[in-house]
Formats: C-alpha cells, sequence, structure tokens
C-alpha cells in the first residue's frame, strides 16, 4: 500500500505529517511512502534524508494524490486537490467537520474513507493518536513564552539592593490540557498562578501543580462524559463573572484556553473585566480561531484596549512546527497502525472498533 503526503497551504500551516522518523516506520510496516520535493525543507529535512529511509520524491503533487491508498495531512485540501480523490482512498487529518460539512460530504459521496482525528473517543486506547492532546500541550507552553515576551516588567519575584520586584500574577482560563501546561510553564518561571474551570476535576490538578483554583459554586456537574467542558447555564455565568471580575483587577497576565469541541468559543472576559485589567496586561487568547474568550479578541492581531494587549493567534503552532511534526506524525502513525492490517496489506474498517467508528464520517 502507499501512503503520501503533500505540503499544507504554507501561509496558514506549516506541520508536517509524516516526518523521517515516522516514514521509517511506515515503510518498516510495509507501505510506500510518498512525498513531494522539499516537503521538510522549511523544518530543515532535507529530501536526502528522506530518500535515504526509501521514500519516494515525487516533482508532481498531482501524482502523489492520484496514486496513494492513504492520504495524511494536516487539514483538508484546496477544491481543485480534492479533485483528483477518489473511491477508496483514504484521507486522514484534523477536518474540522462542523465548518467544512459541505467540502468533506463531497468526499464521501466519492466513496471514500474520510477520518477527522479530533473525533477521536477519550478512552485509553487512543491516547497514543489524541492529536488534541499531544498540540495543545505544546500551545500551552508557547502561549506563556509569547505573553511573557509581550509583558514589560519581570516574571519571577527578584530581591535587589535597590528593591524587590514582585512576581508576576497569570490567571489561566481553563484547565484542560493547554490550560495546566500553561500554569506549569508559567509557575517554572516565577510567576503566581490561579486557574479557573468549570470542571471541580481540574482542581486537584491545578493545585498540584503549585496553582491556585478559582472555585465557583455548581462547577461539579459541568463537564461531558468524554472529558470536556459543557455549556454553563446563565446562573453560573453570572458567578464566574463576579469572581473573574475581582481576580482581574490584581492579574497581569490572562491566558485563554477554554473551547467546546465544535461550537464558538464562550465569551468569558467580557468588555467590563477588561475595563478593571491593570494598563500594561496580556491577554492571550488561544480561543481566538473559534471566535475567542475575550469581547475584543481579533484573529491574527494585537488588540490594544485601555493599554491591555489582546493577543489572538490563528495557529501558535506555526512557532513550534518541528515540534508540533513529531508529535503529530507519531499519532497519525498510531492511528493508521490500528486501521491496517499487516498480514494482509489492507485497511480495516471495523465499526466495532470505537476509535475507527468515532472518527469515520459517514
Amino acid at each position: 500500500m502507499k501512503i503520501g503526503s503533500i505540503l499544507e497551504n504554507q501561509k496558514i500551516e506549516k506541520r508536517i505529517a509524516i516526518t523521517p522518523e515516522i516514514a521509517k516506520k511506515y515503510i518498516s510496516l510495509g507501505f510506500e511512502v510518498l512525498l513531494p520535493e522539499n516537503y521538510g525543507d522549511h523544518l530543515g529535512i532535507k529530501d536526502e534524508e528522506y530518500k535515504e529511509l526509501g521514500v519516494l520524491i515525487s516533482k508532481d503533487e498531482k501524482d502523489i494524490l492520484i496514486n496513494s491508498d492513504i492520504i495524511v495531512q494536516l487539514s483538508l485540501l484546496s477544491n481543485d486537490r480534492n479533485s483528483l480523490l477518489k473511491e477508496n482512498q483514504t484521507f486522514i487529518g484534523v477536518l474540522n467537520p462542523y465548518d467544512n460539512k459541505e467540502i468533506i460530504d463531497n468526499l464521501v459521496k466519492k466513496k471514500m474513507n474520510i477520518f477527522s482525528l479530533e473525533l477521536l473517543p477519550r478512552i485509553t486506547r487512543a491516547q497514543s493518536m489524541d492529536i488534541l492532546s499531544s498540540q495543545a500541550n505544546l500551545a500551552g507552553y508557547k502561549a506563556v513564552i509569547e505573553s511573557f515576551a509581550n509583558f514589560e516588567k519581570a516574571i519571577p519575584m527578584m530581591m535587589t539592593a535597590a528593591g524587590t520586584i514582585p512576581a508576576a500574577k497569570v490567571l489561566v482560563v481553563g484547565a484542560g490540557v493547554a490550560g495546566l501546561q500553561a500554569i506549569a510553564t508559567a509557575k517554572r518561571m516565577g510567576a503566581i498562578v490561579f486557574a479557573t474551570d468549570v470542571r471541580m476535576a481540574s482542581k486537584e490538578q491545578v493545585e498540584s501543580l503549585g496553582g491556585k483554583f478559582l472555585t465557583v459554586e455548581g462547577a461539579e456537574n459541568l463537564e461531558t462524559e468524554g472529558g470536556y467542558a459543557k455549556e454553563v447555564s446563565d446562573d453560573f455565568k453570572k458567578k464566574q463573572e463576579e469572581l473573574l471580575s475581582e481576580t482581574l483587577k490584581k492579574i497581569d497576565i490572562v491566558i485563554c484556553t477554554a473551547l467546546i469541541p465544535g461550537k464558538k468559543a464562550p465569551v468569558i472576559i467580557k468588555e467590563d473585566m477588561i475595563n478593571n485589567i491593570n494598563p500594561g496586561s496580556i491577554i492571550y487568547d488561544l480561543a481566538a480561531i473559534q471566535g475567542g474568550n475575550t469581547a475584543h479578541t481579533k484573529v491574527d492581531k494585537i488588540v490594544d484596549k485601555n493599554g491591555v494587549k489582546i493577543i489572538g493567534e490563528s495557529n501558535i503552532l506555526n512557532k513550534l512546527p518541528t515540534s508540533a511534526s513529531n508529535l503529530y506524525a507519531k499519532n497519525v502513525f498510531n492511528f493508521v497502525s490500528n486501521l491496517y492490517d499487516k498480514e494482509n496489506k489492507k485497511i480495516i474498517i471495523n465499526l466495532e472498533d470505537e476509535i475507527i467508528e468515532k472518527t469515520l464520517i459517514k
């Protein structure tokens, strides 16, 4: 069987789906690996490195799409590339099916096997394939680094002969994978860290990392079976807003990570709350691409609101493309391995397997 990948639109996505390490693993499973020229060049990976492993390098991306049995990407292809895809091919990526329903429906009509990896179930067996966790972990780390780079004061407490510089105070909104990594990173760098989440199960995790968990009464029932945050009631929102409004008066940096899969990001930091924040403070909104957690987040812009910088980025992982690609490629390899019958050299669509059943778009 042939497995292939082509470059994403480099203006919006620098990650790749097949690294040399993973190409070697595919070949050891019996796959032929097809990649275009200069596939990893922007990450410092030369074609020769792939060729030495036995990867077939093509000058024409169209040939790869036509000849591959399995195509692995970060996201959907452009319309002209989609037109080359055909029956029985398998396409794997992070496809955002809620926003791209029409495009994906057209691919399904071609009788292709379309898998969207953000739909993976939260079960133990799927952990090695969990692209949301691996990528969110890096995003949480990088959001802290970027925030601190834009903050014009020192982060840790410093006691000097000239006086004491107080430690920066950081609030992390949402204590999922990205939020927990943000807490750990900010704490390691000497900040005082607070965190809030609608899931009471997060309290112990936050405190184990040295953060202070801000508790809103009634939070214990706001978690789905899959471990995600539920949408909250109006009463809960009011209590959360009151707590946040008071907390934000003493916060220097806010990291927003609150997302509900497939839906617009909840607006947690309202206009009047931003007015409570001291000038010179930073809000870094990881939810920008889904509308943002603040009232003023703009994608790929820094908004200055009364001296508070609100930073929203569409893809923070473009600032860590090598690390992010390494993890993503491993996640995808583990997913493909679960699909692949090595003995008969074919893909098996076993709908009794929860991993396959949940990620296959029908």
